[in-house]
């Protein structure tokens, strides 16, 4: 929650649209860019059960519906990642992929930056391969 605006990132981000549109993104680009190849390959060959999950999080995550935690219960998210092998190329391409769709789904800069800060540390918690 914004503490100037007593708004979630959910209410800022604009709401399910935005979020949706977010994600959606993120995947579209993974898809598409080669150099995010070395995170596309952790995923299923159908990325539909992905990006609804994604979604789902980020929704809850952001201060919105719980909506994953209501289907699948608690995230968990380093115990549901620790079968991939996630070293810091992963790392850094998750992070750039999502710094890409933030731009492409017209993120305010600003926001963009609070989100990217935020998907930083996480990003880097997930990691379970040394460098």
């Amino acid at each position: 929650m914004s503490e100037e605006t007593g708004l979630s990132l959910y209410e800022i981000i604009g709401g399910e649209v935005p979020v949706k549109a977010l994600v959606d993104r993120f995947y579209d680009l993974m898809e598409e860019e080669a150099s995010f190849d070395v995170i596309r390959r952790l995923h299923p060959p159908d990325l539909t059960q992905s990006k609804e999950k994604l979604f789902k999080f980020f929704s809850g995550w952001m201060g919105g519906p719980n909506l994953y935690i209501q289907e699948f219960g608690h995230p968990m998210l380093r115990a549901r990642h620790l079968p991939f092998a996630i070293g810091i190329p992963e790392r850094d391409a998750w992070l750039a992929c999502m710094r890409q769709a933030l731009i492409d789904t017209h993120v305010e800069p600003t926001l963009q930056q609070v989100l990217l800060e935020s998907f930083s540390g996480t990003a880097d918690w997930m990691r379970n391969q040394s460098p």
